[in-house]
């Protein structure tokens, strides 16, 4: 078997890769008969002599390949046609600016697996960025707090070179009795702890955070079960919760009126209730000033994000009373952090940790025996059309 690593092709441009080459030196050890090489880019964080280095052919033509991966979506013009590429390809919810993507998918005969729909027996997804999505979007609130209030600043994390550096960053934090509500579980809340870990902040419980006062800064994660109710009850389980996502009742309101800082780590289904309403923006007791909405589904499950932001410029404004983009530090705006592609911030390290599960979990069941049957759900396309699983996307594909 033969795997190419492709360019990333999409602007802006990113920087991960989907396999390190340490990860790439290992696995051709373990298989004798697989050749891996790396299509040739100046973008990557790992240069072309880094893969050279750990014996990885670099090459300007994959077209060759059985199996063509990367990261973010493929452009039209660099998909090749009656291979096999993997990547996140963003199309599963019907995303309009990804329809053109999938057409030429079929067009082109291409067999698509999406990482996203990588899963085991229960639905557990197998990869993902999603704990370097929590430690960047933790430490953009954190940034976003101290160019608010102008008692701190931190370097942006894209100017860090690692997380690491990050951390050491964070020590430049100065927050008195500041409360912080994140909402979600899974691995991008646990990045948020990771930040807030770092930055000294004590977790508290749920009842502590909505009943007491504090001398010193706290942060507080609630999850599924703990905003969502039906007839006055919380949900039997998240199993029952995603059954019925919108018969319940979203309370999450009642930790809006105790933070001064709320961070997004949910998953957001579209069809449950939004977390609040503008509406909900106006009252007085909306306490935070700052969203950093790392979920960024746009004016979805937090209403206030207007659009996403980039790297470059992470942060803009929701005014409050006019419900639209206004200045981001003024008193009666909230600052929104809605960045799209936090990892990319750390491109370095969430290579590695992606590279690292991709190697471990999905590269040998296409080198051995894939008995639970992940490859194939998660082919959202083979042989000129949508397979049986993603049939429901036919009407999106046809436009």
């Amino acid at each position: 078997m033969k795997i190419g690593i492709i360019r990333e092709g999409k602007n802006p441009p990113d920087k991960r890769t989907a396999l390190a080459p340490k990860h790439c030196a290992e696995l051709m050890l373990r298989y004798p008969t697989l050749t891996i090489v790396a299509q040739s880019s100046t973008v990557r964080c790992f240069t072309d002599d880094d893969y050279t280095a750990h014996g990885i052919a670099v090459v300007d033509n994959i077209q060759d390949c059985d199996l063509i991966i990367g990261v973010k979506e493929v452009p039209t013009a660099m998909m090749v046609p009656n291979s096999t590429m993997m990547f996140f390809s963003h199309t599963i919810k019907k995303q309009p600016h990804n329809r053109e993507l999938l057409r030429e998918v079929v067009a082109k005969n291409i067999r698509l697996i999406d990482y996203e729909c990588l899963t085991d027996n229960l639905g557990r997804r197998l990869l993902g960025f999603g704990r370097y999505a929590g430690i960047v979007g933790a430490y953009n609130a954190l940034l976003a707090f101290g160019n608010r209030t102008s008692t701190y600043q931190l370097r942006p994390a894209h100017q860090c070179s690692s997380i690491a550096e990050m951390h050491q960053e964070l020590k430049k934090i100065n927050l008195k009795n500041e409360r912080i509500i994140v909402s979600g579980g899974g691995k991008v809340a646990n990045g948020v702890r990771e930040t807030m870990k770092a930055a000294g902040i004590t977790e508290v419980s749920i009842p502590d955070f909505l009943s007491k006062d504090f001398e010193f800064p706290v942060w507080c994660n609630a999850d599924v079960l703990d905003y969502h109710e039906r007839d006055g009850k919380p949900p039997e389980s998240i199993d029952a919760f995603i059954r019925d996502s919108a018969k319940y009742t979203n309370t999450f309101k009642k930790f809006l009126s105790k933070a001064n800082i709320y961070i997004s780590a949910h998953f957001w289904d579209g069809r449950s209730a939004p977390f609040f309403t503008p509406e909900d923006a106006k009252a007085d007791d909306f306490r935070p000033c700052i969203i950093a909405d790392i979920t960024c589904d746009v004016q979805g499950s937090v209403p206030t994000t207007l659009r996403s932001s980039s790297i470059s410029t992470p942060i803009y404004g929701f005014g409050r009373f006019s419900e639209t983009e206004a200045e981001p530090y003024a008193n009666d705006s909230i600052t929104i952090m809605a960045v799209d592609n936090l990892p990319c911030e750390v491109p370095m390290d969430a290579s590695i940790g992606f590279s690292a599960e991709l190697a471990e979990k999905i590269i040998p069941l296409f080198l051995e025996d894939d008995v639970q049957n992940v490859l194939e759900r998660a082919t959202i396309a083979q042989d000129g059309h949508l397979t049986e699983l993603y049939r429901y996307l036919e009407e999106y594909v046809a436009g």
